[in-house]
C-alpha cells in the first residue's frame, strides 16, 4: 500500500486510453502534426526532469537545455566527425552529460535560496556561448548531416517512423520515474523541501539525494538531445540557450510542477500555443517574433498567480473531490520477511554518555560543562526552564550542532563531530519540537522514511523495479508502527490533514521504524489531549519495557514525573541537579529555579 500524491496518471483506464491514442494518431494525422507531436514528446522528457528537480524535489533550474544541448553536441560530434553508430552516439551522449551533471552539481547544489537557480542560468549560459565558440562543433554555423537513426534495415528518418520511438522512450521514462517516486530513493526525494535536518535524522544524505535526482533530470534531458540531433539531422547553439530553458520550466509548470502527466500536458500546451501564435503573430504585426516572447512571459505570469498547479492541478483537486465522496477500502500489506533489527544493549549497559558538553553562540554560552549518563531500557528526563538549553543539548547529542568542547560516547564510540546522519545510522532516532512532517505524504509513507537507513535500493533499481520486495519490507515495518501507535487504519489519509498532537505520535512512529536503540523525544507531549498524554505514556513504558532507552524533554510536570526513571534539570546552560523524581521534586534548588516553591 503505497500513497502517494505524484502520479503518471489519474487511472489505468485513463493510461490504456492515452497509449492507445498516441499509437493512433500516426493513422490520422499528417507529417506536419506528426513531427508537432515529436517534438512535444522530445519537449516532455525534458520537462519530466524539472517535474522530478523542481516540482517534487524542491530545486528550481534555468540550465536545463544546456543538457538537452550536450546530449545533442555529444552524439552529433560522435557520428559525424568518427562515423560512430547513433546507438554508441546515445551512451556517448547519456555518459557526458550525466558527467557534466554530476560536476555542475556538486558545485552548485550546496547552494540555498536564490543562490541556485542563478548559478543555472550561469551555466546555461556558459554551456550555450562554448557551443558556438568551439571549431569542432562549428561554432555558430553548428553541425549538419547528423546520420538517421536505423533498427536495422529499418530508417526512422522520416517523422512517423521516428514517432513510435519518442514516445516509447518517453512512456519508459515516465514508468521509470514513477517507480523511483514510490521507492525508498523517491521517498527521500519526497523529503527534500522538509530540509536536511529532516533527512539526516533518518539516516539519509540531503545533498546525495539531490545531487542524484540532479543528474536523473539532466540524462532526461541528454535522452532528449540525443532524439532532437538525430530527429533534425542539424544542430547549433540557439534550441540550448537559457530562453529555451525557461519555455522547458514554463512547460512543467503549465502542466503541473506536483505530477508526472503535468510534463506531458504541460509540453503540448507550450508547444501548440507556440506553433498558434507562430501562425497569429506574424498577421498581426511585422514583429512576430518578440511578441511570442512577450506572450509567453505574460501567460508565464498568470500562471504563477492564478494556477500555480498547472492544468493537472485542476484535475487532481477535481479527482481529490470525487474521492472524498467515496468510501475508501484499506488495501492490506503483502507478507513480506521482517526487516533486521539492531541487538539492543542489556539493561543498564551504558547507552550514551556526555562529558563537560560546552556549546558557545558567540559570547553566549548556551551549554556550559553539562555531563551525565544514560543506561539501557531507561527512561531520563531533561527538564528545565525556558531558555535553559535543552533543545542545544539535544541538537549537540543528535549532531545537529557542533560541539564547542566536551565529548559524546554512543554505544561505546565517540561521536563528537560526527554527522548527524552518521549518528541516526548508529541507532539514535529523534523527533523535534517543531514537527518535521511531509503533510503532502500519507501516514504510511512518512513512516517508512523513518526505515530508510533499514534499507539499501537506490534509483536504479528502484526505477527499473527491482526494489519489489524491500518495498515490502519496509512498507509491513511502517504498518506495525502505524499500528503500534493507534493509526494503523488511516495509513493512507495524508499527514498534513492531522491535528498537532497526532502528528507528534506519528513523529515517534516514524523513529521507531528506524529500529533505534535511544529514543530521543523533544516535547512529545505537546499538544496532546489528557488521555492521549496517557495514551504516549503507557506507549513509551512499553517500549522500554522491550529494552529501547528513552531522553525525553518535556514542559508538562506531572506527565515527566509519572513516566521517567531519572531526571537531569538544566538551568541557564548548566545542570542544576540529576537523580530519581521524588528527589528532584524535593530538591530547593528546582523549587526555586523551576518548579517553584509550592511544590
Amino acid at each position: 500500500m503505497k500513497a502517494a500524491p505524484v502520479t503518471i496518471f489519474n487511472s489505468r483506464n485513463m493510461l490504456v486510453l492515452v497509449v492507445l491514442a498516441l499509437a493512433l494518431l500516426p493513422l490520422v494525422f499528417g507529417s506536419f502534426s506528426i513531427s508537432l507531436l515529436n517534438d512535444i514528446g522530445i519537449g516532455a522528457l525534458v520537462a519530466l526532469g524539472l517535474v522530478l528537480l523542481t516540482g517534487v524535489g524542491g530545486a528550481t533550474s534555468f540550465g536545463q537545455a544546456a543538457f538537452v544541448g550536450i546530449g545533442a553536441y555529444g552524439t552529433a560530434w560522435l557520428t559525424t566527425t568518427q562515423g560512430v553508430s547513433p546507438w554508441l552516439g546515445l551512451l556517448f551522449a547519456l555518459l557526458l552529460t550525466g558527467l557534466a551533471a554530476f560536476a555542475i552539481g556538486a558545485l552548485t547544489l550546496r547552494l540555498s535560496g536564490h543562490y541556485l537557480p542563478l548559478s543555472s542560468i550561469a551555466w546555461g549560459l556558459s554551456i550555450a556561448l562554448l557551443f558556438g565558440n568551439v571549431e569542432a562543433l562549428g561554432r555558430h554555423s553548428g553541425l549538419s548531416n547528423i546520420s538517421p537513426l536505423a533498427l536495422g534495415p529499418w530508417s526512422l528518418a522520416d517523422p512517423r517512423s521516428i514517432y513510435y520511438l519518442i514516445w516509447t522512450l518517453v512512456g519508459l521514462a515516465c514508468l521509470f520515474s514513477h517507480n523511483v517516486l514510490q521507492s525508498r530513493a523517491g521517498r527521500a526525494i519526497r523529503a527534500l523541501r522538509g530540509g536536511s535536518t529532516l533527512l539526516a535524522s533518518v539516516g539519509a544524505d540531503a545533498f546525495r539525494v539531490r545531487l542524484s535526482l540532479f543528474v536523473m533530470a539532466a540524462l532526461l534531458a541528454g535522452l532528449a538531445g540525443w532524439l532532437y540531433a538525430h530527429m533534425n539531422r542539424f544542430v547549433s547553439p540557439s534550441p540550448f540557450d537559457v530562453r529555451a530553458s525557461i519555455e522547458y520550466l514554463l512547460m512543467a509548470v503549465a502542466g503541473g510542477l506536483g505530477q508526472l502527466a503535468g510534463a506531458l500536458v504541460g509540453s503540448a500546451l507550450v508547444m501548440l500555443l507556440k506553433n498558434g501564435l507562430q501562425d497569429v503573430l506574424p498577421l498581426l504585426s511585422q514583429r512576430g517574433a518578440q511578441l511570442e516572447t512577450v506572450v509567453f512571459a505574460a501567460l508565464f505570469i498568470l500562471l504563477l498567480h492564478h494556477a500555480r498547479g498547472g492544468l493537472m492541478g485542476f484535475v487532481t483537486r477535481w479527482r481529490q473531490w470525487r474521492t472524498a465522496r467515496q468510501p475508501q477500502a484499506v488495501p492490506r500489506q503483502a507478507p513480506a520477511t521482517p526487516l533486521a533489527r539492531r541487538q539492543l544493549p542489556s539493561r543498564g549497559t551504558p547507552v550514551l554518555s556526555v562529558e563537560r558538553a560546552v556549546k558557545r553562540f558567540g559570547g553566549l554560552v548556551a551549554v556550559n560543562d553539562v555531563s551525565f549518563a544514560v543506561n539501557a531500557a531507561e527512561i531520563i528526563g531533561l527538564i528545565g526552564p525556558n531558555g535553559a538549553g535543552k533543545s542545544t543539548m539535544f541538537n549537540l547529542l543528535t549532531g545537529t550542532a557542533p560541539m564547542s568542547a566536551g565529548r559524546v560516547q554512543f554505544l561505546g564510540q565517540d561521536v563528537t563531530g560526527r554527522s548527524q546522519r552518521e549518528i541516526a545510522r548508529l541507532g539514535m532516532a529523534r523527533t523535534f519540537q517543531h514537527v518535521k512532517l511531509r503533510p503532502h505524504m500519507s501516514l504510511l509513507d512518512n513512516v517508512a522514511l523513518g526505515a530508510h537507513a533499514r534499507a539499501n535500493c537506490g534509483m536504479l533499481l528502484a526505477g527499473l523495479g527491482l526494489d519489489g520486495a524491500e518495498e515490502r519490507q519496509i512498507f509491513a515495518e511502517a504498518q506495525a508502527q502505524l499500528e503500534r501507535i493507534g493509526l494503523g487504519e488511516r495509513g493512507d489519509e495524508l499527514a498534513g490533514s492531522l491535528p498537532l498532537g497526532t502528528q507528534r505520535i506519528l513523529e515517534i512512529a516514524r523513529a521507531l521504524a528506524a529500529d533505534p536503540v535511544l529514543l530521543v523525544l523533544d516535547e512529545p507531549a505537546a499538544g496532546l489531549r489528557r488521555k492521549e498524554k496517557q495514551d504516549l505514556g503507557e506507549l513509551l513504558r512499553k517500549l522500554r519495557d522491550e529494552g529501547v532507552t528513552i531522553l525525553i524533554v518535556e514542559h508538562d510536570m506531572d506527565f515527566v514525573m509519572k513516566l521517567v526513571d531519572r531526571l537531569v534539570v538544566m538551568n541557564f546552560g548548566a545542570k542544576l541537579v540529576e537523580g530519581v523524581p521524588a528527589a528532584v521534586r524535593a530538591d530547593p534548588q528546582v523549587q526555586a529555579a523551576y518548579l517553584g516553591d509550592g511544590v
